[in-house]
């Protein structure tokens, strides 16, 4: 009998961003990394004799936790991948909310008849899974394996395991960044110990913790997600009350039909770096935590034009945005008129997982691997 454990990865920059990630390579967020050193410690004392995980970034770097500390190979499987998305790749929530609201809505209820162009069904990612997971399991009889993959791919992986119907997808359970479920394969079938456990979290690291979308009672209030459009100088100055440095491009930031922020790029300021600016939310969209995801924006424009350096002023005497920007990878580079020039890494070159995120954990977890 094997013994696999099934594993999402750490947050990553389309939950945080609030951005369509699937086949998409992004980033694992500081967040991410605390989880991550939660996971390491679950796993401390549990055997394991091979790990393997996606080929994307943010399941490989999740995969350290287990590999790494147990001397392990790690191994990667394209299979292992989550769902192929398509044309709605690395567009935010909101934008595909406003343009193809059907999509979304049988997208979110897990419906068999969403489909998106050059994009994977629910039916297409389920196969692969399966196919895949008996091939690795089928690797290793006897032994125990742990395979990190991505949340909807377990999602109908599990679905398929437990024979659930196309038309109840929908209420199955969502799982958090690193939960844990364990399954055995005896040649032919699967049987599931558990699912989607993430009890090695604390709350303040959880991602699903302070997010509402997968919510069933309604206990917390509906996610925001924003969707962007282009703003000229005129319009984005009417938006701020004030006037506008005469060169940059301006990108309007939409709640709905509602405008509730902006940025304002300058590349001029530096060729080596994406410039912010300005990130503004207006004082009604205050509070939601909505202005990570205008750094998200600029975090892809850039990165989809080659740089892999963000930057943007900030006064030192503004204690809330600097404990914003510090709380998101920005560290202070230099002075630029006055104010602090803050800096944050977009790119994959020289990542890698900081052993001093074992320190980042506040409680000590309660393994159930």
């Amino acid at each position: 009998m094997t013994t696999i454990y099934l594993i999402r990865h750490a947050e990553a920059e389309g939950n945080l961003y609030r951005r369509v990630h699937g086949w998409y390579n992004s980033l694992i967020t500081e967040n991410g990394y605390r989880q991550i050193a939660a996971l390491e410690e679950r796993f401390r004392d549990v055997p394991v004799d091979a790990v393997y995980s996606s080929d994307l970034f943010r399941t490989m770097t999740t995969a350290r936790a287990v590999y790494a500390p147990k001397g392990l190979e790690l191994h990667t499987d394209p299979g292992l991948r989550e769902l192929n998305l398509g044309e709605w790749e690395d567009r935010t929530f909101g934008e595909v909310r406003h343009s193809d609201p059907q999509m979304m809505d049988l997208f979110n209820r897990t419906d068999p008849r969403w489909k998106v162009e050059n994009g994977e069904t629910f039916f297409q990612l389920g196969d692969r899974l399966d196919r895949t997971v008996r091939r690795l399991a089928g690797r290793h009889p006897g032994r125990t394996i742990a395979l990190f993959s991505h949340g909807m791919a377990i999602r109908q992986f599990l679905g398929r395991v437990k024979n659930i119907p196309p038309e109840e997808w929908h209420a199955m359970p969502h799982g958090d960044n690193t939960a844990v479920s364990c399954l055995t394969f005896d040649g032919e079938r699967f049987a599931v110990r558990y699912e989607m456990d993430n009890s090695h979290l604390p709350g303040d690291i959880s991602t699903l913790a302070r997010q509402a979308w997968w919510r069933k009672d309604r206990t917390k209030s509906a996610d925001v997600n924003l969707r962007y459009a282009p703003g000229d100088r005129e319009g984005c100055a009417a938006v701020l009350g004030k006037e506008l440095p005469e060169k940059g491009e301006g990108i309007l930031a939409f709640a709905g039909d509602q405008p509730a922020g902006l940025l304002w790029l300058e590349q001029e300021r530096s060729r080596e770096a994406g410039y912010i600016a300005l990130c503004y939310i207006l004082p009604d969209h205050r509070g939601k935590g909505l202005g990570i995801q205008l750094i998200g924006e600029a975090v892809s424009r850039y990165r989809n034009a080659g740089l892999d350096r963000l930057r943007l002023p900030c006064p030192p005497e503004d204690r809330r945005a600097q404990g914003f920007l510090q709380k998101y990878g920005f560290k202070k580079i230099g002075v630029e008129d006055g104010r602090d020039l803050m800096e944050k890494y977009i790119g994959f070159e020289g990542q890698d997982y900081p052993h001093s995120a074992r320190n980042m954990v506040s409680r000590s977890p309660s393994p159930t691997a």
